[in-house]
């Protein structure tokens, strides 16, 4: 059975602000439609993935507008934000289901070991979905937005790998070392805007970055050790 360790970011204390989620102005960015998650059955309801906390939202904004001094007609693409912790959980679940068969097995007739080795390649993505008030998935405290860029002719801008993929590629420095390829200087352009706009960015991902959420006060924790803070977002109830 495969036995999950605490992140170090989810021993940060959260203080819940109560900020309201609110939507996001979507006339501003790109958006993939209909929505990747709800697209293969994610659970939404009456919610939609399109929220953020307000502060949050201010600052995409701001990210978009730093993006617009550099390229005045490029946009951030918003793949995801809010994410329920139902939605966390179908999308784990699809994930393991997926990857099983693509290494050609049935992920109802599994042995113990394929299951732990799958759940193992699945976690290094996916947030485990804990409905525990203390270690909320980033996505549901409506801090995390998964964000790329798309340039002037409204093309995806090449980051070197799809949001999500389970494989060394989606680590942000991955290409840092690549000669001929603009990969690493398109994931530093949107880790730059989105940095200016008070974000930081998750260590394994390139496409993930957060505000107010235990991530980021780990991260920020990390920069500034003599000055600690705590989560202002927990999980939207």
């Amino acid at each position: 059975m495969l036995v999950l360790a605490m992140k170090p970011y989810q021993q940060i204390p959260i203080l819940e602000c109560g900020e309201p989620l609110v939507p996001i102005p979507l006339e501003l960015f790109a958006v993939e439609s209909p929505h990747p998650y709800a697209k293969v059955g994610a659970p939404y309801g009456e919610r939609s993935p399109y929220y953020l906390r307000e502060s949050v939202v201010k600052s995409l904004v701001a990210a978009q507008n730093h993006l617009q001094q550099r390229y005045p007609d490029w946009r951030i693409q918003i793949f995801d934000a809010y994410r329920p912790v139902e939605v966390q959980q179908f999308m784990v679940d699809y994930t393991f289901s997926e990857t099983a068969r693509s290494q050609q097995l049935n992920p109802d007739n599994l042995t113990e070991q394929q299951r732990s080795e799958i759940l193992e390649q699945v976690y290094q993505i996916w947030a485990v979905p804990s409905f525990d008030l203390a270690t909320p998935p980033p996505h549901s405290t409506g801090a995390a937005v998964d964000v790329t860029l798309v340039d002037e002719r409204g093309n995806a801008v090449d980051m070197g790998s799809p949001i999500d993929e389970m494989s060394a590629r989606s680590l942000p420095d991955y290409y840092a070392n690549s000669t001929n390829q603009p990969y690493h200087t398109n994931r530093q352009l949107l880790k730059d805007i989105m940095l200016a706009a008070n974000f930081k960015r998750h260590p394994h991902e390139w496409w993930h970055f957060s505000q107010g959420d235990q991530l980021w006060a780990h991260l920020m924790n990390q920069a500034h050790p003599t000055n600690p803070i705590e989560a202002r977002y927990g999980r939207v109830v």
